[in-house]
Formats: C-alpha cells, structure tokens, sequence
C-alpha cells in the first residue's frame, strides 16, 4: 500500500496506544506515516469522554474536511461507537474505524483515499497485545493490559464504546514488555480503563502482572494506570507490595470522584469515601513518598452544596499531588443524562473553586521538595528547551542537562503546581 498517512489523536494513554497499533498494521502493509500535509489519508482517533472534548473533535473533523478536502478522511476511536448519529452529520463521506476494529486500518484508509463509504465498526475478540506497534516515543511503551471495565458508573459513555472487561493473557504481556524492553523502551505504562480490574475475567492479578514485569532484567520504570478504588480493594495487600519495587513508579491514580457518599452512589460508583481514605491510608503507611493522583466529577446532578463541600474537604485532607477536574456534562447514553443539570452558574463557580484549592494543594506539595535530591528518569524533550524527567513518585522535572533514556540525581531548586525545575 503506496500510501501516506498521518494519525492524529485524542484522549487517554489507552487512545494513545490505539493509534499505535494503527500505525503498526498500516506500516506492515507498505504505508508511510507522515506529517499533515503530505499525507494521503488523515485518521483522527478521537475521545468522547468529556463534554469540551466532544467539541474539540467535532470541530477539528469539521475543519480537516474544510482545510484538505482532496484528502483521505478515517474517524476512528470512541465517538464511532458512542454517537454515530452525530457523526453521521458531520462526518459527510469519511470512513469510520471502531477501537475494536483495528486490525482493519489498512482496509479503511484503502477506501478512504478510493472515496468509499467504509463504516467498520462492532465488538470483536481480538487482542492488542503481540499486535504491531509505531510508538510515539522511543523510550515509552503503551502496554494495553485489559480493555473494558466492570464498571457501571451513571455518568460514563465510555463503556459504551470499550464493552465489558476483556483481559489480554499475562504471559502475552510479559513477552511484549520484555521485547520492548530489549530494544530500548525505558518506561512501560500499563494502561486500561480501569487497571486494577484486570484478570477478573480471567482469574489473574495486577499484582502479579507488576510483579512479573519488574522482574525482567534492565533499568526501567513501570507507570500503572488509573485504578477504580473498589476493584484495588479485591487485591489491595498484593498491590501494595507490588508497588515496593524500585522498578515501579510511586504514582497511584485512583479517582474518587466525589467527597460524598450519597452522591457515589447516586454515581454508581461501588465505592465509599472511607474505603478511598482507607486505600491511600494503606499506600502511604508502606510507601510514604507515593504520589497519589485522583480525579473530580463537580457538579454531579445530584450534587447539593453540602457535597460539594464534602469534596473540597476530603481534597484538603488527603491533598493529592495530581488533580484531574472535570465540570458534569450530560453524555449520550449515560443514566445520570435522564436528571436535570444543575445551574450553570453553580457549576462554574464550584469548578473555579475547586481549581484554586487544587492549584494551592498542588504547589504546596511540590514546594516541599524544593531543595531535595531526586532521581530522575529523562523521557522527552522540553518544548521550550531542556528535558523532561520524572521523579520516583512520577512527578515532572524540568532540567536544562541530561540525555534522552538517562537516569539522573538532580537537585529541585523550584517548583509550580504542575512541575518541578532542577
């Protein structure tokens, strides 16, 4: 296939290492991957997860069909499953991909520069582990280890697009861990809708799975992924010590969502806020350095002022490193989308307070280790200059020396809520 192609991306770690599997099959076939303007054929790979992300994609497809309109068009990813009426309005004659459809990239980006109507979409079996691969970066690679959840949370269009819990075979992983690995990978992140749900299906841990793949010879780091609080709790101990491997980040993603009880359960969540505390109480008692990373659902339906302050306090006791934010939109498909939004002008208000708690939290943790020595692996470029490493705990340094797959012990000399400076 003498064709060109340039993907472009939206969304999670997951979404990232669907466009590399892409890239691998359309490699395999004879394609070229190339910057815009030269391509053949332009895939978007798009996200669907959030309100202002649904826009951003809907936009972008509208303005790749204005700016190259003698191009190639695929739309691949999330939104092909969860609003095809939609992107049937838009997407005029673009082919569409499926995140289950992978391996049929050649064949959409075949019909989409023929100009026919390709629309390859549906639930399969197939695996993404041992698949070919064109990583983004050369020293990091995206291991897939489960896709799906078990999940049933109101607010969440994803599933839709992902299914129920599918878990890849561990000794599949390993091998793939073990040849990236080998051929220079300095960073495997594991990565799934929920990471901490894999082998339910299948009988096998992630705690074993970490295990394993710290055990493989070479200097690496392993990152893992966001894990749902009441799927950790299946295995919390095995977690626990799987993360005391010096390969393993001390970085724990673990999404609370909400600082009140009532409205988890309005959410779906099968989880308390005790049972959040208990697990980052367990984490911090064996690894006091660990980073804890959550995420924030403000404005919920349900959500009075008394929850909301629920949240801000639990924020202020536990004081995440990492706060991801987001401002409650209706999704399609999603239960909690039957219920009334809450006024805009409480939403925009509780999300800019929310902001600035996070943003006094965030500094103040990372102000604490101004001063400091820390270990840092170098795993990208700065765009301004310099290089960007990450700590043990998988915090970002900005450092004006190093070299790219190095190890380094750097001295912190400052710090902002999101980053470090050596």
């Amino acid at each position: 296939m003498d064709l060109k192609v340039y993907i472009e991306t939206f969304g999670c770690t997951f979404n990232q290492a669907d466009s590399e599997i892409m890239a691998g099959f359309l490699r395999e076939e004879g394609a070229r991957l190339t910057d815009i303007d030269s391509a053949d054929v332009i895939i978007v790979n798009t996200c669907y997860v959030k309100h202002p992300t649904e826009h951003k994609v809907i936009n972008r497809i509208k303005k790749l069909q204005e700016l190259y309109p003698d191009k190639g068009l695929v739309v691949a990813g999330c939104m092909v499953e969860i609003d095809p009426g939609k992107l049937e309005a838009i997407s005029g004659d673009a082919s569409w991909l499926g995140p289950h459809q992978l391996k049929r990239t050649p064949e959409a980006v075949k019909a989409a520069w023929r100009g026919d109507l390709r629309r390859i979409t549906g639930f399969t079996s197939d695996l993404k582990v041992g698949v070919p691969k064109v990583r983004s970066n050369p020293l990091i690679h995206i291991l897939q280890i489960c896709e799906g959840c078990n999940g049933s949370c109101s607010y969440c269009c994803t599933r839709f697009a992902r299914g129920r819990i599918q878990s890849y075979p561990s000794d599949l992983l390993v091998e793939e861990a073990e040849r990236a690995i080998s051929s220079g990978c300095r960073e495997i992140q594991l990565t799934a809708q929920d990471t901490a749900a894999y082998g339910t299906d299948t009988g096998e841990r992630l705690s074993d799975l970490i295990r394993r793949i710290s055990e493989i010879p070479g200097d690496f780091r392993i990152r893992v992924g966001m894990m749902h609080p009441a799927s950790v709790l299946r295995d919390l101990d095995g977690l626990v010590e799987a993360y005391t491997s010096e390969k393993v980040y001390s970085f724990l993603h673990l999404p609370v969502q909400s600082g009140s009880d009532r409205v988890l359960a309005d959410m779906r969540r099968g989880h308390t806020v005790d049972e959040f505390r208990m697990i980052v109480e367990r984490f911090r008692e064996v690894i006091p350095d660990i980073s804890i990373a959550t995420d924030i659902i403000v404005g919920y339906p349900t959500e009075d002022e008394e929850a909301f302050m629920d949240t801000c306090r639990l924020l202020e006791e536990v004081k995440p490193g990492f706060i991801h934010l987001s401002k409650y939109r209706h999704r399609p498909g999603a239960l909690s989308s039957s219920l009334d939004e809450i006024d805009f002008r409480d939403l925009k208000r509780r999300s800019k307070t929310i902001e600035e708690l996070k943003g006094k939290i965030t500094e103040n943790e990372n102000r604490e280790l101004v001063g400091t020595l820390q270990n840092i692996l170098i795993i990208e470029k700065g765009r301004k200059g310099g290089f960007i490493g990450r700590t043990d705990s998988y915090i970002p340094v900005v450092t004006g020396d190093g070299e790219m797959g190095s190890f380094m012990r750097v001295r912190i000399r400052d710090a902002t809520g999101t980053y470090l400076i050596a």
